[in-house]
């Protein structure tokens, strides 16, 4: 996939089976992903899914500098079994200035900590799935994100501007990017197999459905 050089660029620390999730689902859709982990065999084991993969110990603040971790848009972390390590490393990433940062939380008492201490977004792995996350960080329209199987997946899509006064026919999502809306969330209100004449308004919720692939080139082409 060819890569938009001014796209979000993400790196993601801690490969365990969530940063893993987050790091090569990202990399699918065409973005610029740094995966880092103390383990020399995460890293070869991700090497060939990302854009670059780096052995480091990142409890370090002068590492996370060498790296330039810094300058990446947003930064997942995924360290998952040291809770020490996980605030340590969310307190670095904020104090030397990262925009966005994504932390990982083991319980509600740990994600108050990390939300305490400056983490952007905190994130329940057992609720939410690396894959889930990653779209929802990718693109601002994709309100949620639910794989079906590992080829289909259902998605929430937040009303793109262009499509909105336009009706389904003529949108024709179907055609066009070879996803089917099967719901359209207005407010409270739902309305099941809405009909080509069913017109979007703003701040309407398109409920699809499609193979990844599609819904990543959907994805590109409203982000």
């Amino acid at each position: 996939m060819v890569k938009d050089k001014g796209a979000k660029q993400f790196a993601v620390i801690g490969l365990g089976r969530f940063g893993i999730s987050v790091a090569k689902t990202l990399f699918r859709m065409g973005f610029d992903v740094l995966a880092v982990d103390t383990s020399e065999q995460r890293v070869n084991e991700i090497v060939d899914y990302v854009t670059h993969a780096v052995q480091a110990d990142v409890q370090d603040e002068e590492v996370i500098r060498r790296l330039g971790i810094r300058n990446y848009d947003v930064v997942i972390v995924g360290v998952g079994g040291d809770i020490q390590a996980n605030i340590l490393i969310t307190l670095i990433l904020k104090e030397i200035g990262v925009n966005h940062v994504v932390a990982k939380a083991q319980n509600d008492l740990h994600g108050k900590v990390l939300a305490k201490i400056g983490a952007d977004q905190v994130v329940f792995p057992e609720r939410d799935m690396g894959v889930r996350v990653a779209h929802s960080l990718a693109a601002a329209n994709i309100m949620d994100f639910l794989e079906l199987s590992p080829t289909h997946s259902l998605a929430e899509i937040r009303v793109p501007n262009k499509f909105i006064g336009q009706n389904l026919g003529e949108v024709d999502l179907r055609a066009q990017y070879g996803i089917t809306v099967i719901a359209i969330r207005k407010g409270d209100d739902i309305i099941p197999s809405p009909g080509a004449d069913t017109v979007i308004d703003r701040g309407d919720v398109l409920v699809t459905v499609g193979s990844n692939e599609e819904l990543n080139h959907f994805e590109e082409k409203v982000r």
